[in-house]
């Protein structure tokens, strides 16, 4: 760790695979909008990044430091499979398929690594492009993305001409994944910081498009989030919502008791029109479905780079419009709106 002082007196531990990024925002933040957030900036990164609180973090960055050098000769941004292309030898090969391994499980993806093919969790891709009818083209923009896991969807916004994407996660694991993707794709004016909504600074409007996908339905209060949203976004800005619906009117809102698909931290399950009168309750305008998709043990399954349970084990095995616990299984919807 190296101590750096920040705004406000004082120093703080930046954990070291985040210091190129803290230098690179402090000097593309100073004057702008986001200018505030440096104050607080180093002291979240090295909370967000401690051992203390992460026991598995030594075992994670021992794997990350073990990624092997190899010459990078393509990079891959507007492919399915997000990564580059060189030659690596048989060598290099084994020890950076070991090191990723070493980051298991891979969640968010894929993602193609010169000869190593990280066939994660999730066919992220497939999300992508069922998103896209309804985005706003993101050239020269700035864009946050909330709950990015390891990283995937912010690359496949740099490739469609972000000038800036900022993904936020709590886990370490994920970061550290989107670290081992970057040290080889080694892209300015991305980054992946291990910090949840509430560390942003509030009515930042620093934002030109807002990407919250897979987080509204694990919010105790989503009100509370959508307005969090809200905040990041400039007026005008452009919000990207995907989460969890159920079939419904708009007074229809889900809550499901004990766990759902076995997650432990499932609130509201709302029908896309309950989530729209949300949306333009606090402020939201334009609110529009882009997609309602039923989520299938082709998208969500174990894989080699996921090796827990997936979806086929959350499921009724007798009925899989059913959850395991007999509600109705995973209904995604993706709706944008204007700030």
């Amino acid at each position: 760790m190296l101590q750096l002082c920040f705004l406000g007196g004082g120093s703080v531990s930046v954990p070291p695979e985040l210091l190129t990024d803290l230098s690179a925002l402090e000097a593309r933040w100073r004057g702008s909008e986001l200018e505030p957030w440096l104050a607080e900036l180093p002291r979240q990164l090295s909370e967000g990044m401690a051992e203390s609180r992460y026991g598995d973090l030594p075992r994670w960055r021992e794997a990350f430091s073990s990624l092997p050098s190899i010459e990078v000769k393509a990079i891959h941004l507007n492919t399915d499979r997000v990564g580059c292309s060189g030659d690596a030898s048989a060598t290099q090969s084994r020890a950076l398929e070991e090191a990723l391994q070493g980051l298991h499980p891979w969640r968010k993806g894929p993602f193609q690594l010169f000869d190593t093919h990280i066939d994660t969790e999730w066919h992220s891709d497939w999300k992508w492009q069922r998103l896209l009818p309804g985005l706003a083209p993101l050239e020269g923009r700035r864009v946050l993305d909330v709950g990015c896991g390891s990283g995937y969807h912010c690359w496949r916004m740099l490739g469609a001409g972000a000038r800036e994407v900022i993904g936020i996660d709590p886990t370490p694991l994920f970061v550290l994944q989107f670290k081992a993707v970057q040290h080889f794709l080694q892209q300015p004016n991305i980054h992946v910081l291990p910090l949840a909504m509430e560390h942003i600074p509030r009515a930042l409007k620093a934002f030109d498009t807002v990407f919250s996908m897979g987080v509204l339905y694990h919010r105790r209060s989503p009100m509370d989030h959508l307005l969090e949203l809200k905040d990041a976004l400039r007026p005008g800005g452009q919000l990207v919502l995907e989460t969890l619906v159920i079939s419904g009117s708009e007074h229809t809102a889900f809550v499901p008791q004990g766990r759902y698909a076995r997650m432990g931290n499932v609130w509201f399950l709302p029908s896309t029109a309950t989530l729209c009168l949300w949306l333009t309750k606090v402020g939201f305008k334009n609110c529009r479905v882009v997609d309602t998709n039923m989520t299938s043990t082709d998208e969500q399954r174990s894989t080699a780079w996921m090796r827990f349970h997936s979806l086929a084990q959350f499921l009724n095995p007798d009925d899989p419009n059913l959850t395991i616990e007999g509600y109705p299984a995973p209904c995604r919807a993706i709706i944008t709106a204007d700030a």
